[in-house]
This record gives structure tokens, C-alpha cells and sequence, in this order.
């Protein structure tokens, strides 16, 4: 039998994918230039992801408002999940402030190679993408229907989405054929995801080579203290502060890690949140909640809830501003903390906009030189790991926290899926 059980470990995907990691790392190290050139494994899983979002958050989104048939119960959802996700992602946001300020990992860096350093592709995408609340809104409306999907930008698909989902619910019963033909397509779209995960050992294999390769495992100095700092602090924010909101809401925050774990390990290898967002998605639905919640608050969630990512920006926006000596007084923490809230909303998650959006709100916080973002590019990297473990954590839990309290949620389902697990 135990030849059996190993036959099982090794088709187990978890397993492929740590696997992955660490022969990513021991290639990297000992390959550099040969690891560096493996970034195209990676680059081609993530577009493979990429290109079943738009359409499975389009259907998801539809079946789930469609599907409810009354409007009220759409709104008080949404507007439950956004209130949700405004007060969770500013206590993320102001625990970050205050262990940065606490750590003070910048005190004493020699800030000379920042100025060497290319940050223009940053810059620049910060520059192009106007920041402020008209932009931010402007960005989310489509050019037209079709552009939102055909572009595979989250929030305008989005958008549509709920229009599209809204119209169909007033109909009522005169659009249940196209919802039926939706779940339908949506089934075949899940089926292609099933395919492309096959290959997520191979994405997680080549981002990891390609990370040590380039960066080295020696770019962890000094910059190991920030990093211990972040990961220290989120792995206190999911334990404690989320937590305690599972807590509340009778679930166990290690027991529901321990079930989202696949999705969690392909986060780490891949650094996007976005490669779990379609399995993530079923997770949820077996876990009990309803599926219009689950279509709902989870593709919301990946715009509006990114803990991760707001811890990471108010704790390298201190960073920057210890590693230049610049003192800020309390106005201005509670000013960038403001800027934050703001910019924090636009970062989707795709590896590198965390990236872009630090140059955005340092470039609209001119107190902090943005040159200072050329000392993360290095490790960035292992942070967005952090960053993008956080936000699928956060964004799940933010789930069943909606659907207990809307009483949208199978708790029988729960209970069997419980002993089943206890098998």
C-alpha cells in the first residue's frame, strides 16, 4: 500500500509545485544565467491563466447576480462585502505603518545605488496611469462591452459584469435560458482551467529559477530585515486579525488555510494571486458558500481586498523614507496613509502592479524620493509572494464572512465536507 500512497503523493499537485520551488531555487543558484532564462515558463503559465480570467469572472459574476433574481439581496451582498473590504484593507494598511515604524529596516542603507538603478519602466507606467479618484472611476467604465473582456482588465470586465447580471435579474424569468447557457459555458471554462493547471509545477518551476538566477540569493542583505518585517507582519494579520473575524464566524483560520492549501502553494510559486482565482473559486462553493456570494465577493474582492498588498505599500513607503532620513510627522503617516487607501484599490493582482502603484503614491507623496524604489526591485520579488498569499487568504475568508452573515451559506454541506476531511 505504501507504494500506492507514494503514487498519490506524487500526482498530488501541492507536491509537484513545492517540488518545483525548490529545484527553481537549487537551478537559479547554481545556473544563474541558465535560471534567468527560465522566466518564459512562468511568463507562459500566468498568460495561460490569463486568458480564462476575464471571461470565468464575466460568467461567474452574471450567474451569481442573475441567478439571485432580486436586486436587494445583490446589493446588500455587495454593499456588505465592499464595507467588509474598506475596513479590513485600512487595518492591513495601518498595522503595516506601525511595524515599519517599529522595525525602522531602512535606518542605514547605502541609498547610492538607487541612483543607478533603472526605475523608468515604473515611473513611467505610474505616470501613464492617472492616479486620483476621476481616473480610478474613469479606468473602470469600458470603451465598449466586448473591449473589457477582449483586454482582460479585472475591473471594467467587472463592470459589465454587474450590469449585464442586473439587467438579467429584473427580467427575471425571461432570462433564465441565457443564465442556464452561462453555467453551461462556464462548466467548459472550468474544464480548460483543470487542463492548465496540469502545468503549474512547470510556471512555478521557471519563476522561481528565473528569481535567484537574476537576483541572486545574495540580494537578501539588508533588505532581509524589510522582508522578515513583511512577512512577520502579515503572518500576524492572518493569524490575528483574521483570526479573529473567522472566530467570529465559527471557522477555524488554520483549518480553512489548511484547505485552500493548493491554491496557497500555486501563489507562492507563481507570485499572482490571479493563477488560483478560478480553482479558489469552486473551493469556496464546496466549502458552503452559496455560489452567487462566491461569484459575487471573490472577483470584487481581487480589485477592492488586497490586505497583502496594502501592507507591502505602507511598509516599503516607510522603508524608502528611513533609507533617505526623511522624518515624517504624524499628518503625513495619516496623509500617506490616505494616499494608500486610494491607490491600493487600483493594484489587480498581477506580479509587478504592486510595483507601480508604490511609484504612484510615493510620486503623489513627493515627501519620499520615488528613486528609493530601485533599492526593492531586488526582492520585490519575494515579497509579492507574501503580498499575493495574503490577498487569497483575505479575499476567501471575506467570502464566507458574506455568505454566514447573509445566511447564503450550506452549513450541511460544511459539516460533511468537515468529516470528510477528518477521513
Amino acid at each position: 500500500n505504501g507504494g500506492c500512497e507514494n503514487m498519490k503523493l506524487v500526482k498530488n499537485l501541492t507536491f509537484q509545485v513545492i517540488v518545483a520551488i525548490i529545484l527553481g531555487i537549487i537551478v537559479g543558484a547554481i545556473w544563474p544565467e541558465f535560471g534567468a532564462g527560465l522566466k518564459v515558463l512562468a511568463d507562459l503559465f500566468i498568460k495561460l491563466i490569463k486568458m480564462l480570467i476575464a471571461p470565468i469572472i464575466f460568467l461567474t459574476v452574471v450567474i451569481g447576480i442573475g441567478g439571485m433574481g432580486d436586486m436587494k439581496k445583490v446589493g446588500k451582498i455587495g454593499g456588505k462585502a465592499l464595507l467588509y473590504f474598506e475596513i479590513v484593507s485600512t487595518i492591513a494598511l495601518a498595522i503595516g505603518i506601525g511595524v515599519a515604524l517599529f522595525v525602522n529596516a531602512g535606518d542605514g542603507i547605502d541609498t547610492s545605488a538607487a541612483g543607478d538603478a533603472d526605475i523608468s519602466k515604473y515611473t513611467t507606467a505610474a505616470s501613464e496611469t492617472e492616479h486620483g479618484l476621476g481616473a480610478f472611476i474613469g479606468s473602470i467604465i469600458p470603451d465598449n462591452f466586448v473591449g473589457a473582456l477582449a483586454n482582460g482588465e479585472l475591473l471594467p470586465t467587472l463592470f459589465a459584469a454587474v450590469l449585464f447580471g442586473m439587467a438579467a435579474a429584473t427580467l427575471g424569468e425571461k432570462s433564465r435560458p441565457v443564465i442556464n447557457f452561462f453555467e453551461q459555458v462556464s462548466e467548459i471554462f472550468f474544464k480548460i482551467v483543470g487542463m492548465v493547471m496540469k502545468f503549474s509545477p512547470i510556471g512555478a518551476f521557471g519563476a522561481m529559477a528565473y528569481t535567484i538566477g537574476n537576483f541572486g540569493i545574495k540580494s537578501l542583505g539588508n533588505l532581509g530585515l524589510l522582508m522578515a518585517a513583511v512577512y512577520i507582519t502579515m503572518f500576524l494579520f492572518i493569524v490575528c486579525i483574521l483570526g479573529s473575524i473567522a472566530a467570529y464566524y465559527r471557522v477555524n483560520i488554520f483549518k480553512f488555510i489548511a484547505y485552500i492549501k493548493e491554491e496557497i502553494f500555486l501563489v507562492v510559486g507563481t507570485s499572482s494571486s490571479e493563477s488560483a482565482l478560478p480553482s479558489l473559486m469552486r473551493k469556496l462553493e464546496r466549502f458552503g458558500c452559496s455560489k452567487q456570494t462566491v461569484g459575487l465577493v471573490v472577483p470584487t474582492g481581487y480589485s477592492f481586498n488586497l490586505d497583502g498588498t496594502a501592507i507591502y505599500l505602507s511598509m516599503a513607503a516607510l522603508f524608502i523614507a528611513q533609507a533617505y532620513d526623511v522624518e515624517l510627522t504624524w499628518i503625513q503617516i495619516l496623509t500617506l496613509l490616505g494616499i494608500l487607501m486610494i491607490t491600493s484599490k487600483g493594484a489587480a493582482g498581477v506580479t509587478g502592479s504592486g510595483f507601480i502603484t508604490l511609484a504612484a503614491t510615493l510620486a503623489a507623496f513627493p515627501m519620499i524620493p520615488v528613486e528609493g524604489i530601485a533599492l526593492l526591485i531586488g526582492v520585490d520579488r519575494f515579497m509579492s509572494e507574501a503580498r499575493a498569499v495574503t490577498n487569497l487568504i483575505g479575499n476567501s475568508l471575506a467570502t464566507v464572512v458574506v455568505s454566514k452573515s447573509e445566511k447564503e451559506f450550506d452549513q450541511a454541506q460544511y459539516e460533511a465536507l468537515k468529516a470528510e476531511r477528518a477521513h
